[in-house]
């Protein structure tokens, strides 16, 4: 069987979930790593209004002489919704994040003067030294004007976004959409880790390590389920469709003869080889008006068929940039089956150069968990002597 090339296949898996990208609005509060789609603009001035920044009087900076006395006029505290009038010749307290009162262009702390109680609630107020105008004074809009832009378009949101949002006074914002994804693993060997194996039995690992990279990824899982070998995958697949953008299986897409995935999905999709290893077997279908993603069962092709077919385009669905590659140099010699590009586990040394890591068996689970990156080998290359610059990519 002629195996497709490897670019043919991600091209047509990025066509097959083309129609998962959109945006949508949600709260700010719910937005924590979601991807802006659109700039955010301000809706209104910050800060709202001139404000002090210290604790200390509110005064015309030009009435203010070294050891002379002002009346104190009133006391403005934060969140005084009303905006009082600095009369001429005085004074006002004022605390931080009070709004200054007109008049005023300058505010001393509360440390460089010296309040004096009067007669009655009177009191005076001498200073150590005039202030310079704007002292200590926030400025509305000194941080961001009414209808600038807050947020850049394709800002993934860290809690620092959120607070700046929140603080704009920014309630809902347009971002990019989370797929909807379903995983299913089948394979009647399957057992869940807690219990005890028996001979032929196998613990399932792929729907978690799927689970892991979609929501890494920008993805959001709503539906883990597995299926044996013996006809119960088309309804636990229907039923996975429900809610599901997409749905990610996981084995049973080979030439055995007991294959559920391949022998329910056969006529309503593509299956067959693609150029690389580990990962060859490969499907994609439509049930239920949505696309599903059919992967090998092998733990190491699992994590490789995400990293090379899947990773980008849903990274790009969510508004996430790609995965970039590295280069680097080979610390050995290798060697490569032609025909396929070549995967290979591998790690970094001290001097920067590269290595494969553990066997070519794409069943070795813990051995693969020590690998760092995959060291690309093109499907026309068969050595590589040690010094050969490499492509390579992080394993996320």
């Amino acid at each position: 069987m002629t195996r497709r090339p490897l670019a043919d296949h991600q091209a047509a898996v990025a066509a097959h979930l083309a129609g998962l990208a959109g945006t949508e609005t949600v709260p700010v509060r719910v937005a924590l790593d979601r991807t802006t789609s659109a700039p955010v603009r301000a809706p209104y001035s910050l800060p709202l209004f001139d404000n002090s920044a210290m604790d200390g009087f509110a005064v015309r900076a030009a009435e203010v002489s070294p050891g002379a006395d002002l009346e104190v006029g009133g006391r403005i505290f934060a969140g005084d919704t009303t905006r009082p009038v600095l009369r001429a010749g005085t004074a006002m307290a004022i605390m931080t994040g009070a709004p200054l009162p007109a008049g005023a262009d300058a505010v001393i702390p509360v440390e460089a003067s010296h309040e004096t109680a009067g007669s009655g609630q009177q009191s005076t107020v001498r200073f150590d030294a005039a202030p310079e105008p704007g002292a200590f004074i926030r400025s509305a809009g000194d941080d961001v004007a009414a209808g600038e832009v807050v947020i850049a378009a394709g800002t993934r949101l860290a809690p620092r976004h959120l607070g700046a949002l929140a603080a704009a006074g920014v309630e809902t914002i347009e971002v990019h959409r989370r797929p909807a994804v379903a995983i299913i693993s089948t394979g009647s060997e399957l057992i869940r880790a807690g219990a005890t194996p028996q001979a032929g039995q196998v613990f399932e690992s792929n729907s978690l390590v799927l689970q892991s990279l979609s929501t890494k990824h920008g993805a959001r899982v709503t539906f883990i389920g597995s299926a044996g070998d013996d006809g119960d995958f088309a309804t636990i697949l229907t039923a996975a469709c429900q809610d599901a953008d997409l749905v990610l299986t996981s084995g049973g897409i080979s030439m055995g003869e007991r294959e559920p995935v391949r022998q329910t999905l056969a006529e309503h999709g593509w299956f067959g080889p693609v150029a690389m290893q580990p990962g060859g077997p490969q499907g994609l279908a439509t049930w239920k008006q949505t696309p599903v993603c059919c992967l090998p069962g092998n733990p190491v092709s699992i994590v490789v068929s995400f990293e090379v077919l899947l990773r980008d385009v849903l990274r790009g669905i969510a508004g996430l940039p790609p995965v970039a590659s590295n280069r680097a140099v080979l610390a050995h010699d290798i060697t490569s089956v032609p025909g396929k590009t070549q995967f290979l586990r591998g790690v970094s040394e001290p001097d920067g150069s590269v290595r494969p890591l553990g066997g070519p068996g794409s069943h070795l689970a813990v051995t693969a968990a020590a690998a760092e990156l995959l060291i690309e080998i093109d499907a026309d290359t068969t050595e590589l002597p040690a010094g050969t610059e490499v492509t390579t990519w992080p394993l996320t």
